[in-house]
Order: structure tokens, then sequence, then C-alpha cells
């Protein structure tokens, strides 16, 4: 109980300063060694070239004049526009069949979840989750179930993800010195919600020290052995850019000595924000125009080892991991497929559904299921599209830098409801609820 008042005190003490514009941290117990190592980090045996996918250009369909108001947090906040009669959409049947039985599987999650966008009850799905159920057609469904919107200015950004495999030992041997970390026993979520209805939808993850609860250890204080006792070591990398970027990807197989694998996936992250390295690389003129593709950030780290240990770790955000059984699983809990499922902003795009991307390439130009989020994918028509593993998936993900117009496909009526709940709350009636 004297633990948990004073995480209370501290929690409480941390959103009054964070009012006020400024945080104090209460001195830590631990010290992190310097932000810029001079030791380069050991990468053994021969490099192996990443694949490169080869880009067929496309022409995105014009979005509707729109803007997104500054500030916007929420897809109802940004505002949205009808649009075509999805019959007019480049949609195959191949598309609108995967697209059809990845939303079957999330309907449970969908109906359940509350929406974060404003836009949808869980009710308002159930119609389109039985049809889904009842076979026929798979256009036919996605045409007579969904509707057209455009979030904001719908000016989409796409990258993407897939199943990346790395080198790794349950035992640590030479040429395997990267440890590959469980959640540690003393991170701590905290739901700043359950303190003041202000802060509803807000977390944050610390740990406490004495009295105080302070941010989590950083990338750099992690990789200087702050996690010594705190959390256990479930593998061994041999490289460790590719557990770097195996940490974005989220989930991924270890390749074991013995030939076998290893199943690794997202467990939890020690709550510091993301820094995307290959911005700062761009920022910095260090790369090339067009070299800042997985491929061309990953050639560089291992050209440049001993500048690419610190600038890795100026990403402080750090992922741990837990053993898997099974394929990949998005954040509904729910298996997610190679060109199909996406990561989306919970709060522009309701977990669970159907969004049509027409993009500047031909491969990311398809129907795609919102079954995941990630670290770096915020904000309105954000997406980051899955491929599944492979060589094939690593390339195709790796080069993924995709924009054009996206489309959510909401159930039909949808947004009917939501205007006439702004004109009747207009009127000086009782807007109808949105849950």
């Amino acid at each position: 109980m004297a633990m948990m008042r004073g995480i209370l005190a501290a929690v409480a003490a941390l959103a009054l300063a964070a009012c006020g514009g400024r945080v104090v941290p209460p001195p830590a117990t631990f010290v992190a060694p310097p932000p810029t190592p001079r030791v380069a980090y050991p990468l053994p045996g021969p490099r192996v070239p990443v694949p490169v996918a080869r880009i067929v250009p496309a022409i995105p369909l014009a979005a509707i004049p729109a803007t997104t108001p500054p500030g916007a947090t929420t897809a109802a906040g940004a505002g949205l526009v009808a649009g075509p009669s999805i019959a007019t959409l480049p949609i195959t049947e191949a598309q609108a069949s995967g697209a059809r039985d990845a939303f079957r599987l999330s309907c449970p999650g969908l109906m359940r979840r509350t929406d974060a966008t404003g836009l949808t009850r869980g009710e308002d799905w159930r119609p389109a989750c039985t049809a889904a159920g009842q076979g026929g057609p798979a256009l036919a469904f996605i045409q007579g179930s969904f509707e057209a919107v455009q979030v904001g200015d719908g000016k989409a950004f796409a990258t993407g993800y897939y199943i990346p495999e790395i080198a790794g030992s349950r035992d640590r041997r030479p040429g395997y010195e990267t440890p590959i970390y469980a959640r540690p026993s003393d991170l701590i979520d905290v739901d700043l919600g359950q303190f003041s209805a202000d802060l509803k939808g807000k977390k944050i993850r610390g740990r406490v020290d004495g009295r105080n609860f302070e941010p989590y250890f950083d990338r750099t204080a992690i990789e200087g052995g702050a996690l010594a006792d705190r959390a256990r070591v479930l593998a061994w990398a041999a490289d460790p850019v590719a557990l770097f970027f195996l940490q974005i990807q989220g989930s991924g197989n270890l390749r074991l000595p013995d030939g076998s694998l290893m199943r690794i996936g997202y467990d939890t992250q020690n709550g510091r924000d993301y820094t995307g390295i290959g911005s700062l690389l761009r920022q910095r003129n260090i790369l090339p125009p067009g070299g800042a593709s997985m491929q061309g950030i990953v050639g560089w780290l291992h050209d440049n080892p001993i500048e690419g240990a610190a600038l890795m770790r100026e990403n402080r955000s750090y992922v741990f991991f837990r053993e898997l059984s099974g394929g990949a699983l998005g954040a509904m809990g729910y298996p997610v497929i190679g060109g199909v499922s996406a990561a989306v902003d919970v709060k522009f795009v309701p977990l669970g559904a159907p969004v049509l991307l027409s993009m500047d390439r031909q491969d990311a130009s398809a129907l795609w299921v919102a079954q995941d989020t990630g670290g770096a994918i915020k904000g309105a028509n954000r997406f980051d599209t899955f491929w599944g593993a492979g060589p094939a998936a690593e390339a195709t993900a790796g080069g993924m830098s995709a924009h054009g117009t996206a489309w959510l496909l909401l159930p039909v009526g949808t947004l009917d409801r939501l205007n006439g709940a702004r004109v009747q709350g207009a009127a000086g009636g009782a807007p109808t609820p949105q849950r």
C-alpha cells in the first residue's frame, strides 16, 4: 500500500507539473553511460545483402478537396467527407476476399471495443459482421455493407513492416552478445484517466525509485546495463543492428545455431518516445536523396558502426519481447495477414475497419484491414502495411514509402447518422450518443 500511495502521489505530481509546462525529475539511482559509445558494435560474419523490391509506379485517385483542422486528435475532429461510391473504386474480387476474411476475424473485437475515433459504436458493425459470414461474392459484400468516407484531407502516407528473421541464440556464446530482453519486473503502466477525467486515454510507463515515480530507462541506459536483475534475457542476437530493426517491426524469428526458429513478439515498450533514425539521417544530409529506405539505413549503420551505435541511441524507445507460438498477432490479438493487414492510429481509424489506399505505387494500392498499431503510426491517414515474412516481404516493406489517398470504409448509414447528430446538436436538441 505504501508503494501504491507513492505511485499515486508521484503520478499526481507528474500530471500537475505537465499542466504547468515543466517536470523536475528526481535524482536517479542509476547513472547512464555516455550517449556516444567509443567502441563499435561487433558485426559477426559476412553481411547478407538486404533485398530490394522492384517498384511499379501508379497514379493515385485524387482526394476530395478538404482540410484537416489544426490540432485534430480524432477522426471526428478531423472531419469527414463522403467518398465516392465503392462500386467506382478499384477493388478486385481477390482483394475483397482477403479483406472480408480479415474483417470477419476482427468482428468480435470490433463490436466489443470502444471506438476512439468518435465515429462508430459497436452495434454499428453488426450487420456487416453478420453478412461477412454468409458467403457469396466478396466484392458484393464490400459494396453492400460499407460506405467510403474521407478523413480530413485524405492525403495518405504508407510505410511497410514484415516479420524479420535474424540470427540468435538462446544462450550467450561467441558471436551472440546482444541481449533480447523480456518485460522488466519493475516496469509499471499507469492509466492517467483513472486519476483525472481530463487525462482520459492518456497512459505513461515508468518505474518506482524510492517514493518517486520516474520515466523508465532509455535505450542508452539499457544498453549500458541498467536492466541487470530487472529483466530476463530471452535470447542473444548476433547483430545489434538487426535487433534494432526487429524492435521496430515488433516481432520476428530468431534463427538459432541449430537451424531451428524461435518466434518472439512485442510485449511492451519502455514508454519513451519513438524517434525514426531515417529522419535524422535525412535532416543531417548523411544519406543521399532516396537513400533513407531500410536497406539504405542498414547499410550505413554497418559501414559506420561507431556513429551508427550513437545514432540508434537517439531513438530512446526500447521494445521488450515475449516468446510466441503460432503466427504474428496484431494489436487486436488476431493473426495479421500479409498484403491485407495494416497498422493505424486508432484515434483516426477503428481497429478492424477496412481502408482503401490508392497510392503512387501499385503494391500499396489495395484494400487493407486495420488490425494493428505502431509507435510511429500517428495521425490521420497514416498507415503501415504488413507484408508477411521472407525475402520478398522484407524487400517490399523495407522500401515502402507511398503517398496517395485513403478512404475509410464504415458501415452504411454512418455518415448520415453523424451528420444528423451534429445538426440536432446545433439546433439545441440532444445529439445522438457516439460511444
